[in-house]
């Protein structure tokens, strides 16, 4: 979605009193949603949510979103240039997420490693490139070309500097409840504030992994309905065939069987792909403009139903469905929840926090018996980088007692080494008075 327009679905909003009786026509309780879970990605430094709900009052209630190395590796074709990654380099991913990430690996030159993020990656790329060189052995290692290898190298460390906060460099991950989800809740990832990339991602990773679980019976739940803004842009008509647009055609296809449905919405529907077109069951029409209609697309409407289209007032829509022989128009009531813009009047975004206020807020949201001193005297003159990880970890563990877990992660702090006083060394013979 763009910006806040889904980031107070549990925040009731203002309704007129003939809205109210639209609601109770249709039997549907004019109230706000009741189990609204909110994920989003944290901003570079770590700590702080990349969101536009961090109002006191809401922050609380969102949860960070964040991948490692093994959540992104399996889809790299999401993030990597398919013009500038070749048969070769994709190999040497598909090695490396085979082979490598999650297990203990030997370099080949007596090393041992085992690559769980993206920093232990890298090590193993240094000790790689530094023991071929050391070796004289050539250009290649293990039947990879050491061009490749700094290829692939090279793309993987853009995507944790692109989409940092997103995806993290070291520490645990933090991610949706796979396998407990709850019936009619709705989870929103906001991701306005993110690279293209990051949200192609997240879409990417998202609706694969939905898809995957529904085919096994393990999410939780039946059946999902997944929205996406601005359809025209993630699947258009022409363009070239992204890793995104295959998924959403997949889902617009085979879908139905699974229980993951599609509700898309967009400005130009004359420039989405017509097979996402062709498959959708329901379509709603709003006002639209006459150089839209005269698109082929709308070639099956009459001259009476364009202009009619073309001046619809604010509020009516157009239904058309494969049931009706005739397009119905219909009025709907305005949304009982807080609009985007409205929410960010009432419940303006605070600013960032300094390290060590964020690092307490999202441990007390955790635990609220968690002391903010304690935490401040834990974590000063602590490397960030610990503290990080730290909270990451804390978050995944999901303790009784969230300080005396975020302390034993962190561990004990180590004391300076107090250097010792030098004492002048005696000269082996006295200097004598004698000038010669």
């Amino acid at each position: 979605m763009k910006g806040p327009d889904l980031c107070f679905l549990d925040q009731p909003g203002d309704l007129s009193d003939e809205d109210r009786r639209r609601y109770d026509r249709l039997g549907v309780p004019a109230e706000p949603f009741e189990r609204v879970r909110y994920y989003a990605p944290l901003k570079a430094d770590g700590v702080n949510l990349n969101t536009l709900r961090t109002h006191p009052d809401l922050v609380d209630s969102v949860e960070p979103l964040t991948w490692g190395l093994q959540e992104v590796l399996d889809f790299a074709e999401v993030l990597l240039n398919r013009d500038d990654i070749d048969a070769k380099a994709d190999a040497f991913i598909d090695f490396l997420a085979d082979r490598v990430v999650g297990r203990e690996f030997d370099d080949g030159f007596g090393g041992r490693h085992r690559v769980q993020t993206f920093a232990d990656l890298d090590r193993l790329f240094r000790a790689i490139f530094d023991g071929v060189e050391q070796s004289s052995r050539g250009d290649s290692w293990r039947t990879h070309h050491i061009a490749t290898m700094r290829k692939v190298r090279n793309r993987l460390s853009n995507i944790s500097t692109r989409c940092k906060g997103l995806v993290t460099d070291d520490g645990p991950s933090s991610d949706l409840p796979w396998g407990e989800f709850e019936d009619r809740a709705v989870y929103v990832i906001d991701v306005a504030n993110v690279d293209p990339l990051g949200q192609d991602l997240v879409f990417a990773r998202v609706v694969s992994i939905l898809r995957e679980r529904l085919e096994r019976h393990d999410l939780g739940v039946e059946a999902v309905v997944v929205f996406v803004d601005e359809l025209n842009k993630y699947a258009p008509g022409d363009g070239p065939e992204t890793y995104v647009k295959k998924m959403l055609l997949d889902i617009s296809e085979r879908g139905r069987y699974l229980g993951l449905v599609l509700f898309g919405a967009e400005q130009f529907r004359s420039q989405v792909h017509r097979r996402v077109v062709g498959n959708a069951g329901t379509q709603l029409f709003g006002r639209m403009d006459m150089d839209e209609l005269a698109t082929p697309g709308y070639q099956v409407l009459s001259a009476a139903t364009k202009i009619k289209l073309a001046t619809l007032p604010v509020g009516d829509l157009m239904v058309r469905h494969p049931h009706f022989t005739q397009p119905i128009f219909v009025r709907f009531p305005k949304p009982p929840v807080l609009r985007g813009r409205d929410g960010v009047a009432r419940f303006a975004p605070a600013t960032d926090l300094p390290f060590e206020d964020a690092v307490v807020r999202q441990l007390v949201r955790l635990d609220r018996r968690v002391r903010a001193n304690q935490v401040k005297d834990l974590i000063a003159d602590r490397a960030e980088e610990d503290v990080r990880r730290a909270l990451a970890a804390v978050r995944q563990q999901r303790s009784g007692d969230v300080f005396a877990a975020f302390r034993k992660v962190l561990g004990g702090r180590v004391a300076p080494e107090v250097p010792r006083e030098r004492q002048a060394v005696p000269p082996l013979n006295p200097i004598s008075d004698e000038p010669y």
